[in-house]
Order: structure tokens, then sequence, then C-alpha cells
């Protein structure tokens, strides 16, 4: 909330776009609701290269922004938080067990388009909105000019958002089982700090992992925190394999 958080969410979003433009991955914004003063209040882009989704869930979590803000005739400092989720493109045919998408679970709106794409998409009711009441996930979608083509991409999105809390839930039973402790990978942990005042730095919480050059990062360059979460991602899977092993 609050239009520190609406542009910090919109910095953000250029960050992953400039990172995905660099390693030739096509991105499409499928939906993108403006801030009420700056920014945007979220936004969904659907991303299509290689390991998309093994590169990107490094990114899952609460990122956190502290700066002066420029929004402050006081010029003070201020922390904004924007949320990160990734979630894999699985395509409806693909059966999953624990990720199905029952009709009577679904609320399904449509609505007109508030996107580009001239007249056309004012004047007919394409986007889609879907809500899995089980969950409460919502999701929306009006990049296409057929209500139908949304609904399908809606619907995609929704069987990833499942895919990955289903993901989750099965880690963090793992780790109470062979681990002795609630693994703390929950979607709304802090994952990074970008600092901007009084010294520039941007910090990985889950590796440690640091950059003084903030403006690279925010400019794209996110490859070594990716590749650090990645490793260390790693090394934890190995450990739990050693500890069931020990069990």
């Amino acid at each position: 909330g609050g239009v520190d958080a609406q542009d910090w969410a919109e910095m953000l979003l250029r960050m992953y776009l400039r990172w995905c433009d660099r390693h030739g991955m096509k991105t499409t914004i499928t939906s993108k609701q403006p801030g009420d003063e700056a920014g945007i209040k979220e936004a969904h882009v659907h991303v299509v290269g290689p390991y998309a989704y093994g590169y990107l869930r490094a990114e899952n979590g609460v990122h956190r922004l502290i700066r002066i803000s420029p929004f402050d005739s006081n010029a003070r400092r201020h922390t904004a938080f924007a949320s990160v989720r990734v979630v894999p493109d699985l395509d409806n045919s693909i059966t999953l067990d624990g990720v199905e998408l029952r009709d009577e679970d679904l609320e399904i709106d449509t609505m007109r388009s508030g996107g580009a794409g001239g007249q056309h998409v004012n004047r007919t009711e394409s986007a889609v909105r879907i809500k899995h009441i089980p969950t409460g996930f919502v999701v929306r979608c009006e990049s296409e000019r057929s209500q139908h083509q949304n609904k399908d991409h809606a619907l995609k999105m929704l069987r990833g958002m499942l895919f990955e809390k289903l993901r989750r839930d099965q880690e963090a039973a793992f780790e109470e089982a062979f681990m002795g402790d609630r693994a703390e990978i929950a979607f709304g942990s802090q994952v990074r700090s970008y600092t901007l005042q009084p010294y520039t730095m941007v910090k990985d919480e889950r590796t440690d992992h640091k950059d003084a050059n903030a403006a690279g990062v925010l400019d794209g360059d996110i490859d070594a925190f990716i590749e650090s979460y990645l490793l260390s991602n790693a090394d934890k899977r190995r450990a739990k394999e050693n500890a069931k092993k020990a069990n």
C-alpha cells in the first residue's frame, strides 16, 4: 500500500523485464493495475524462455526498498515492500495430483479491459478475473482480445499458483519431519533488501549475497543473486537427502 510501495512495485517490474530482455526471454504483461499517484498496484507478466521458472523462482517473496522517498516533501527515509510470486506455466491438459481446478471452486468474472489495444478491447468484456475459492487466489488476464484466450491463460496462471503452493507445503512438511524445524519458505517471507540511502547495498536475506551496485541490480543485473540462491538451494537439498537417509 501507499505511493512508495506502488512506485517500488513498478521499479521491480522494470528490473525483471530488463533481466528477461538480456536473456532473450519473451515477456507479455497480461494485466497491470496502475497506482493511485505513481507506479503500479500489481502486474502479471508471462515469461517464455529456457528455464524461465527455474531461474525466476529465486525471486519469490517480499522485496524491501529503503530510500529517501521522492514523494516526501521532508525528504525522509522510507521503507517500502513489494511481493513477488513466480509460478510455472502449466498447460491445462497436464494432470497433476493435488493441482485440480473444479468448476464449483471457481468464481469467474468478465470485464472490459483497461490495457492497451485501442477501442476494441474497451468495447468488449474480454478481460477475465478468476478467484479460486478454497485458497483465495485471484488471477486476472486482459492481454488478449479474445475472452476465451484470456480465460485459458488465467487458468494456466491459477494452476501454476496451486502447483507452487503444493511444492512449498511439501518442502515445509519435509523440513519439519526430517530437519526438526519448520522452513521459512512461505510466500510472504522477506528475501531481499535494497538500500539506496544513506549508502547503496542490495542484500539477499537467504544467502547473504551482497552487491553495492544497487543501480545495476535495479537495471536487471540479478544473475549473481539467482546463482547464489540456486547453489544454496542445491546444498540444502543434499542436506535434506542426507537427513532422510539417516532417519
